[in-house]
């Protein structure tokens, strides 16, 4: 097989949880095991940090990958889902950069396993998984930065014993298959803790942080919860930076970071990323201040991360923002809000698309009402129709027109506004990864 018919293998032949949903999640570790096993567990042959959370677990991976880099070390990154190309997945250290698995790997792979695929049927991610270990193995990578791809306890991932483990956050999402509860969803994330690993949680609840430390006890795990170690004394956001100030509540060291993932949300990142360093550091791991001060700047240039508050174009301001649950839309609109007067934006012009599987009422009741919405919808069969998301929208008064595709969605939002306005493309990370750049911001002409 060439590259292009690996991958339409692998969309076609195997359940996809991005495509279709639940139907694709597989409840156990079964199939991940037996492929691992089939491999040799190449999962063995390299160290690893796992990574959890409903929120910001694949922005702490992309800038703990980039400090590792910085650092000198060969770094591997393993997240999901993937914006442009399946590539973007699986990626170790180059040069300058991590650079994506090579399509001759990937086709390679699929080849020597395709037998065993039509013998046991794995999940499109389960194969993935796979061919992430055994790339890194390959690789002979010093580290791996590993995300999880939904929960925690029967994610595919969860078959490396780490030198740590994060858990970012909790908040309402996937609630049909991991709980109807914080504490339920808390539950299914901690099953990353393992035991004797320490853990950090970048952000608690009260409903949250007794299962975390539940379970650490259980496990005999340090637990550290950054809220606990560092104070956020200031932070300041900018389009397309934001500067914050750490206080290490204990030796009351302040530090100053520049990150170019500029949401005002990556706060909470950047420093549970702070925290967790502080514990590797100490486990022997060599990160100067130095290392992460020029990673953090560099971050989205280092491991090619796209979709978080992403500016793609000036007069007018258009973003693109991977925000899908309430948690994620909340602090989008805390970010507008920074902005608005800063830059002395005009008007706010929404492109929004979801899924059927979020909780959509409580996203729609969190945006503003003065805003201008573009409904649409990605090209899935998960996909919410853009006509009755407009539905849905009216009956929290949100107003606009309903397109059959993110990028007309976003040819008409342009054809609106002004140059002083700002564009927001959010609600899904498949609306996102929809929008052809060139094709849409090339055509338009501001009036």
């Amino acid at each position: 097989m060439i590259y292009t018919q690996t991958i339409n293998y692998l969309y076609e032949r195997l359940p996809m949880f991005t495509r279709i949903g639940a139907a694709a999640y597989k409840k156990d570790l079964h199939n991940t095991l037996v492929l691992l096993d089939a491999l040799g567990n190449p999962q063995d042959n390299f160290k690893s940090i796992h990574i959890a959370g409903t929120n910001g677990k694949g922005s702490a991976s992309h800038m703990l990958a980039a400090v590792f880099h910085k650092a000198g070390y060969k770094t591997g990154l393993y997240t999901s889902p993937h914006l442009y190309d399946f590539r973007e997945r699986i990626k170790v250290s180059g040069k300058e950069q991590l650079d994506m698995v090579s399509q001759d790997f990937v086709v390679s792979f699929i080849e020597k396993i395709k037998p065993l695929i039509e013998k046991i049927e794995p999940s499109f991610f389960e194969v993935t998984v796979a061919m992430a270990f055994e790339w890194f193995a390959v690789q002979k990578i010093d580290i791996a930065i590993i995300e999880t791809g939904l929960g925690g306890r029967l994610d595919s991932t969860n078959v490396i014993t780490p030198e740590l483990s994060i858990i970012t956050n909790i908040g309402w999402d996937h609630m049909n298959l991991l709980g109807d509860s914080l504490d339920k969803i808390a539950g299914e994330k901690a099953g990353i803790i393992k035991n004797g690993i320490p853990v950090v949680i970048g952000e608690t609840l009260p409903e949250t942080k007794p299962v975390f430390e539940h379970k650490a006890k259980v496990c005999h795990s340090e637990i550290l919860c950054a809220e606990n170690c560092y104070t956020i004394a200031h932070v300041q956001p900018d389009i397309e930076l934001i500067m914050l100030t750490l206080k290490n509540k204990k030796s009351g060291i302040v530090d100053i970071y520049k990150c170019d993932l500029p949401g005002i949300y990556q706060q909470y990142n950047v420093r549970t990323v702070i925290t967790a360093l502080d514990v590797l550091r100490k486990q022997g791991w060599r990160i100067s201040n130095e290392n992460i001060t020029e990673a953090l700047q560099d971050a989205k240039k280092i491991t090619g991360l796209g979709g978080r508050w992403q500016v793609i174009h000036k007069h007018p301001f258009v973003v693109l923002d991977v925000a899908h649950n309430d948690a994620g839309i909340k602090v989008l609109v805390q970010q507008i809000n920074a902005l608005k007067h800063k830059l002395s934006l005009g008007n706010i012009h929404v492109v929004i698309g979801m899924v059927k599987d979020k909780d959509i009422d409580k996203v729609l009741s969190l945006l503003p009402r003065d805003y201008h919405y573009y409904f649409t919808q990605a090209q899935l069969p998960r996909a919410l129709s853009n006509v009755e998301l407009k539905e849905k929208a009216g009956h929290f008064h949100l107003s606009g027109d309903a397109f059959p595709t993110p990028d007309e969605a976003l040819q008409h939002a342009l054809s609106m506004a002004t140059e002083k306005d700002l564009i927001i493309v959010c609600g899904s990370v498949f609306v996102v990864a929809e929008i052809s750049l060139p094709i849409t911001l090339f055509n338009h002409k501001i009036h």
